[in-house]
This record gives structure tokens, C-alpha cells and sequence, in this order.
């Protein structure tokens, strides 16, 4: 579904990741971990269209989207949960789901997806008029997710999904990224929560400095390496 071909991102001639190449079947959840300024983020943003490879190219299904905006990209179905949800925090619940179905083409597919919505996040349905910025952080968190999940998408990637959250709502947060791949979306999950990712995936890759240090899938909870570096074992 989704290739990654050895690219390259930088900023200001600082390289943020290197040669880093990951694959995605569908259906799959995908899991990519590592410590803080390892490349993760810079990872999605390049497969979202947010900034352009230097080199190497990202092909999702069959199509090269390398240097495609965007928008574009979001009307191929990939669309991105991001890092500190980054809502429209003076907008109600509804409107920012609104904001996430621009690209649906039929009132009637709104509906749906917007019942979808509703029926993965029930807390949202009662606050559709309240405004986001009043909302908890695990509440804001499920905005984002609903958010992204109104345009349909075949693939959603979560950026740091669990951040700054409560425990017991991190395991609420992982609980629902588990539902939405059982029910039949590809997912990639990027997360510095190592252990609570490993052990949902079908599929892991450990990024370090920028580079693709490790792959595998829930075997890697048992490295000597992951437990050391980043579980504390």
C-alpha cells in the first residue's frame, strides 16, 4: 500500500532523517518508535506532503505522491492525526469534524462517517456545540482522531497519540487506535510509549538519529537493545 524509498529530509541543511525506507501493507498496523528528535514526526510529514524528501520518492498505492501537496495527498486517502492535535480551538466539536470532511463529495457519506464518529467517541456527540478549546486533553485527543477519521481515509497515521496524557487514557487512546485498524484501516503509529506500541503492531521499526536502527515486529519487545534504550530493562 505504502512504499518509503530511502529518503531524505532536512532542515536548513540539518538532517533530520537519512536513507530511511519503511513498507506498509494494507490493513497492517505499522508502529514506529524512537526517542525524542530520532526523525519520527519528519517521517509523517514527508508522507503527508507537509515538507519534500530531498531525495528518494514515496509511492502509495502503486502511485509516486513524493511531490504531491498536501491536500492532494489527503484526497488519496492518507490523512495524519498530528502531534499536540493541533484542533481550530475556537471552533465547536462539529465544526471542526466539518473541517475534516472537506474532501467528501456526498452529504450522505458525511453522515455516515460523522455516525462513525459518534459511535467510536460518544463524549463527542454530547459536546458537538461545546468549543475545543474547553475540552479535556483526552477529549481534545478524540477530536483529532474523529477529526481525521471524517475523510474516510485508507490510511491514518497517529503522531504521539498518548502525549500528555493521563495513564488510564492512554490506554484508552491505544485501545482505539487498535479498533480503528481491526475494523479495517492501515494505520502507522508513531509513539515514544515503545512498549504499549510494540505490543499492538504488526510491524515495528525503531528509528535512531535519523536512521532506521532496527526493524521487526512484536519480537523486538524481547531486544536486548529496545528494553535497555527505551523500557528501562
Amino acid at each position: 500500500m505504502l512504499e518509503v524509498n530511502n529518503i531524505t529530509v532536512s532542515y536548513d541543511e540539518m538532517l533530520a532523517i537519512k536513507d530511511v525506507s519503511i513498507k506498509v501493507e494494507e490493513s497492517e498496523l505499522i508502529a514506529v518508535v524512537g526517542s525524542n528528535g530520532a526523525g519520527k514526526s519528519t517521517l509523517l510529514k514527508a508522507i503527508s506532503g507537509v515538507v519534500r524528501p530531498d531525495k528518494g520518492n514515496i509511492k502509495f498505492q502503486g502511485k509516486d505522491i513524493t511531490n504531491k501537496y498536501a491536500p492532494d495527498i489527503v484526497k488519496d486517502g492518507i490523512v495524519q492525526v498530528p502531534e499536540g492535535r493541533q484542533l481550530f480551538p475556537n471552533m465547536s466539536v462539529l465544526e471542526n469534524l466539518e473541517m475534516g470532511a472537506m474532501m467528501l463529495k456526498s452529504k450522505k457519506k458525511y453522515e455516515e462517517m460523522l455516525e462513525l464518529v459518534f459511535d467510536y467517541f460518544p463524549a463527542l456527540k454530547n459536546r458537538q456545540d461545546q468549543l475545543a478549546n474547553t475540552l479535556s486533553g483526552g477529549e481534545q485527543q478524540m477530536l483529532a482522531v474523529g477529526r481525521a477519521l471524517m475523510s474516510d481515509p485508507k490510511l491514518i497515521m497517529f503522531d504521539e497519540p498518548s502525549l500528555g496524557l493521563a495513564p488510564k487514557l492512554v490506554l484508552t487512546i491505544f485501545d482505539i487506535v487498535k479498533k480503528i485498524n481491526s475494523e479495517g484501516k492501515t494505520v502507522i503509529l508513531i509513539e515514544q510509549n515503545v512498549q504499549h506500541s510494540l505490543s499492538i503492531c504488526d510491524h515495528a521499526y525503531v528509528l535512531e538519529n535519523g536512521k532506521v536502527a532496527l526493524e521487526g515486529d512484536k519480537d523486538l519487545l524481547e531486544n536486548d537493545h529496545v528494553k535497555e534504550a527505551y523500557m528501562g530493562i
